[in-house]
């Protein structure tokens, strides 16, 4: 697979995720971006959540575990590096496809009452995503610390992984803010942030460039 190929997936996965979760904001009366979750947008009683499933997010979560994956072999050989990018693979990846299979109960159930397995389900594998990528992207960034034509990408990496850990703990500490959809729409665009910067990357440096 050439770089421009791998970097268009990236790029891909990116568009196609915010475009899903722009639209399925649209389609909801009185929905708020600030205040709901995401997953509410393809919840099980949402009128258009299996077409933002079927069409957006689990396309999405493909592609993003396709990128992460292959990307690994247009970086420098490290344990840290392809393990950073094992861990958004695996979790943001395959983690959105799995959270997009397993929609959330009406409303996304926020207190948890008498919650069906696919809202289990569903809320376990997002507390993997949020406490699991940030740290992934800075590991990814410390790897990259030892390369001296990768000095940007880890600085960004670093930086990105610690501001969406933060957030992650702001989130997570205080669930009955009415500020959670904003949360988690900044630690979602720091993650796509993330993905497109190391994709520009793949483009202009191809596999020649790794040391």
């Amino acid at each position: 697979m050439s770089n421009k190929t791998v970097s268009l997936i990236g790029v891909l996965a990116t568009i196609i995720f915010i475009s899903s979760a722009l639209i399925g904001g649209l389609l909801i009366d009185d929905y708020s971006v600030t205040s709901q979750y995401i997953s509410e947008t393809y919840a099980v009683d949402t009128e258009y959540g299996v077409w933002l499933r079927i069409l957006g997010y689990i396309p999405s979560g493909i592609l993003f575990t396709i990128f992460c994956f292959v990307a690994i072999k247009y970086f420098p050989s490290s344990k840290l590096i392809k393990t950073g990018f094992l861990g958004v693979g695996v979790f943001y990846g395959i983690g959105t496809i799995v959270t997009s299979i397993f929609a959330c109960d009406s409303g996304c159930n926020p207190e948890f009452i008498n919650p069906s397995i696919s809202q289990v389900i569903h809320n376990l594998s997002a507390l993997l995503i949020y406490a699991i990528v940030p740290i992934s992207i800075i590991i990814a960034g410390i790897g990259l610390t030892k390369f001296s034509n990768y000095k940007a990408l880890s600085f960004s990496s670093i930086i990105l992984g610690t501001l969406s850990a933060g957030l992650v703990f702001l989130l997570f500490s205080n669930l009955q803010s009415d500020f959670l959809g904003l949360y988690q729409r900044v630690i979602e665009l720091l993650i796509l942030t993330w993905v497109l910067i190391c994709a520009f990357r793949i483009k202009k440096t191809g596999n020649n460039d790794l040391n």
